[in-house]
């Protein structure tokens, strides 16, 4: 039997998903379909009754605007799903599974995506000890991600860089549950953390930080910098940027048009830059091992050669 996965959410025609899916699941020699369902977040309830409910599914890689919504529809939500409010991966129970006793997992591994994409860019797991702060342009669902892949990192100090620094705020709970120190400051204020060259003062006021112009009088040292914006949404700060003293990493999760005025400029300053395709990339390897992993061909046991392999696959799928 053909088994079935997809990618939900509104609007859904440009998602890569299934590029990348079907070219694990031909590696895998794994009899499945993977599609695109537009699933506005009025209409999820009935997706799951309907469609959703149906016999033969994996699982589900979830985009806005289902981020969130659909936390309260699995079962059994992961410790980081928990912790963040937001998921992208729902894995279905083992085949066979029968109707009715279905369980639904969730987990989010855009967490996964982020910090092997930084990684490309030469960032790694490290202690906190001599680390800066973690830098996270916006303040949706995908920047709760960030802050998760930041703590992963071994970082403890995050600066949040938002429009509002109010919304930049509502972060602060999930930085807490991760045992992160958030600062806040407007988005205009990264031009100028980006000139900082000498050390930190030991410990931020939060309240304190939020309440000045653009953040300035508490700067931060910058080690790496997420921006989670939408397609041209950072296109304000890019011809603010300076030269940068060392070779930042900057991953710019919108890759389309691609490169994008901010990861254009922060290039020429000197830093290094990633693209958001392979934040796609690893995550949906990560969703590839959780969909497969009771079925007779388990991504997650393949032999370092042959995951190498399914990898650079899906990475040639998507152009990269």
């Amino acid at each position: 039997m053909t088994r079935q996965a997809a990618v939900l959410g509104h609007p859904i025609a440009h998602s890569l998903s299934p590029l990348l899916h079907a070219a694990a699941y031909e590696h895998l020699g794994l009899d499945a379909d993977y599609r695109r369902i537009d699933v506005e977040e009025s209409s999820l309830q009935e997706f799951l009754r309907g469609e959703g409910a149906a016999p033969g599914w994996l699982g589900w890689s979830v985009t806005m605007p289902l981020k969130a919504a659909m936390v309260s529809a699995v079962d059994h939500p992961s410790a980081r799903v928990t912790a963040l409010g937001v998921l992208n991966t729902v894995v279905h129970g083992p085949a066979g599974t029968p109707e009715g006793a279905r369980t639904l997992s969730g987990e989010n591994t855009d967490v996964d995506g982020i910090v092997a994409a930084l990684g490309e860019a030469g960032l790694h797991q490290a202690s906190s000890s001599g680390r800066g702060s973690f830098g996270i342009i916006g303040a949706g669902a995908t920047a709760t991600a960030a802050l998760a892949a930041a703590s992963e990192l071994g970082y403890t100090q995050v600066r949040s860089y938002a429009r509002s620094v109010q919304r930049g705020l509502e972060l602060e709970p999930v930085a807490a549950a991760l045992g992160l120190r958030l600062s806040v400051a407007q988005l205009s204020a990264l031009p100028h953390d980006l000139s900082v060259t000498d050390e930190l003062p030991a410990a931020h006021d939060l309240s304190a930080i939020h309440d000045l112009d653009a953040g300035r009088g508490n700067s931060v040292l910058l080690d790496a910098v997420v921006s989670t914006l939408p397609p041209r949404a950072a296109d304000e700060i890019a011809a603010t940027l300076p030269r940068l003293d060392r070779p930042i990493p900057l991953l710019d999760v919108a890759y389309d048009p691609w490169p994008s005025l901010l990861a254009g400029s922060w290039e020429a300053g000197g830093g290094r830059v990633v693209s958001g395709l392979v934040m796609l990339l690893h995550q949906a390897v990560k969703q590839v091992e959780l969909f497969s992993a009771a079925t007779s061909t388990p991504a997650g046991e393949l032999s370092a050669e042959s995951h190498a392999q399914m990898v650079a696959k899906m990475r040639r799928a998507i152009g990269l």
